[in-house]
């Protein structure tokens, strides 16, 4: 029979065991089942109210892929024409510079044409200067005296017309 003292129950052990049980249980339902409850209400309502935001953040952005959808589909028929206009504009000021082009160069090509003539009208002179003044020292050396300006421009001029009408000839 010395089985039965080792299990035997002593009750009052037993119902202070259940009452330190019982307290135990209030004090960690007090100061610890209350505000870990508390933290993950706050930590529930964030994960709701971020919920929240990004479904209203998925409906904006549809919304937003839908207008952007429609001004894509107006954007290609405004930009072919755009492109069209451009090009017509283009074409008309490369026609208009081309013009200008041509135009420029018929003056300066005129320009250049009544320098190039006046250019050889003043040489012609100064040849014609230089031979006068020439021909009138050798005139004046072979013929031993003095010969008026306007006798010898005479001479010089008949002889050059004659050279000139000579070299027309050849």
């Amino acid at each position: 029979m010395q089985s039965l003292e080792v299990i035997s129950l002593n009750i009052w052990q037993v119902l202070i065991s259940l009452c330190n049980l019982l307290l135990l249980f209030l004090i960690l339902k007090k100061f610890l089942f209350k505000p870990v409850k508390k933290v993950l209400k706050q930590r529930q309502d964030i994960l709701d109210e971020q919920y929240s935001k990004a479904q209203g953040a998925l409906s904006d952005a549809t919304k937003a892929k839908q207008e952007w959808e429609e001004k894509i589909s107006t954007a290609d028929a405004t930009a072919d024409k755009i492109i069209d206009d451009a090009t017509k504009t283009a074409k008309t000021a490369s026609e208009k510079i081309i013009a200008d082009a041509k135009s420029d160069a018929e003056g300066i090509v005129r320009h250049a044409k009544m320098n190039a003539e006046l250019e050889k009208q003043k040489a012609a002179d100064d040849i014609k200067r230089e031979i006068v003044d020439v021909s009138y020292a050798l005139s004046e050396q072979l013929l031993g005296r003095e010969i008026s300006k306007d006798d010898h421009k005479q001479l010089i001029d008949s002889f050059i017309e004659n050279i000139g009408e000579a070299n027309d000839g050849e």
